[in-house]
């Protein structure tokens, strides 16, 4: 019985090219860490565009042709560089097959709208590919970061039994270095000490703004709003260097009130901008009705008004957190050694004494950073949900 060739859905002029693209770029990737990347872009191409040609004309299964494309370039990826390369080898084996059977079938327009031209089509994608690449940009210095913080030595690159997955290679030294060492701790600390202060100085005069800049018959609101949300525009180094000679006039240069002030002048404009935002959709009736109820402009604050707009006074509250955690810039112009804080430690650390631990406290800010995020996107859901802008 002879087995039927299947009719291909898309042309072969079309999704070969495309897979084989996709293949160079692969194959760029692996050729530089060989040190070989002209060889590595253009046998990614045709090794790519050969294979998508036999898997989809010669063969009649898909499932069979992904499995045995997955454990093809798993056992190829072994050979050139062990388990690591072999894991990798087989997550490119199974990403081509899917791709590969994705264009061959047709199932990228299952997606789109059935009138848009292939041009439209094309972008529709590309945008969505160029958005990851800019994403996967930004994201690698953190994922490089995070497994070297568990390396063993005291280098910061991957030794080569990291590079093995071998047990031995990888150690929590450098997070022991962090939580016994009397810097990092003290440091840690005085993080601790200014971050929540600054936080809640934020809030407090962030909402109040907000509030205020949210009634109409407030003038200039435009321009009040530019100044208050300045140091969120203004470089950085400019905002430290005037802080340091208005602190030194006054003599809050070098103390732990004038490092919270300074901290405090740069978490307001997020307070504003999440808690004007969550106002948009406030209802001004409720607190005209508790008015005419008799309740006093206080009461009405606190008993109507702060329950709504709380996920963005929080959402707000733990961006200014964030900012006055990880800031580094003001704190070296506005502090004193008295008030140095983790991120001024990571900084002398890497200027004066290259020490692995900052690996280990640059991972711990990601993970808190992360949570706090988080944090901030359940109560934006939240927020939605009460103003009913999204169903519960």
């Amino acid at each position: 019985m002879v087995a039927l060739t299947p009719i291909s859905r898309t042309p072969v002029s079309f999704y070969v090219p495309v897979v084989a693209a996709a293949g160079a770029f692969a194959g760029l990737l692996v050729g530089t860490a060989q040190g070989q990347s002209l060889l590595g872009l253009v046998g990614g191409a045709v090794a790519l565009a050969i294979i998508a040609l036999v898997i989809t004309q010669l063969m009649d299964n898909e499932k069979a042709s992904r499995w045995g494309l997955t454990l093809l370039m798993l056992v190829g990826g072994f050979m050139i560089g062990g388990l690591p390369g072999g894991v990798i080898g087989g997550l490119f084996g199974w990403f081509f097959g899917w791709f590969t059977f994705w264009l061959f079938e047709g199932r990228y327009r299952a997606t789109v709208p059935p009138y848009l031209t292939p041009g439209q089509v094309l972008w529709h994608y590309g945008f969505r590919v160029i958005c990851g690449a800019i994403f996967i940009f930004l994201i690698t210095p953190i994922l490089v970061v995070m497994p070297l913080s568990f390396n063993a030595e005291d280098f910061f690159t991957f030794t080569p039994e990291m590079l093995r997955f071998d047990p031995d290679g990888y150690s929590l030294k450098h997070y022991r270095d962090f939580f016994t060492s009397s810097d990092w701790q003290q440091a840690l600390r005085n993080s601790i000490l200014i971050a929540p202060m600054a936080t809640l100085l934020s809030v407090s005069f962030g909402t109040l703004a907000a509030i205020g800049l949210s009634q109409p018959h407030v003038p200039f609101r435009r321009a009040i709003m530019a100044i208050l949300i300045s140091p969120m525009i203004v470089p950085l180094i400019i905002s430290a260097a005037g802080m340091y000679f208005f602190y030194s006039r006054i003599g809050l240069q070098g103390t732990y009130l004038g490092v919270v002030l300074a901290h405090a002048a740069l978490g307001i404009p997020f307070v504003i901008i999440t808690v004007t935002a969550t106002l948009v959709g406030f209802d001004t009736s409720l607190t005209r009705a508790a008015a005419n109820m008799g309740a006093n402009p206080v009461t009405t604050f606190f008993r109507v008004q702060m329950p709504l707009i709380l996920p963005g006074v929080i959402s707000g509250g733990l961006f200014a957190f964030i900012t006055s955690f990880d800031e580094v810039v003001v704190v070296l112009f506005v502090g004193s050694a008295g008030q140095k804080t983790l991120p001024w430690q990571m900084f002398t650390g890497l200027r004066e004494q290259i020490s692995p631990t900052i690996l280990a406290v640059a991972t711990i800010l990601v993970v808190i950073s992360i949570a706090l995020l988080t944090v901030v996107e359940l109560l934006r859901r939240r927020s939605e949900r009460l103003r009913g802008m999204s169903p519960g």
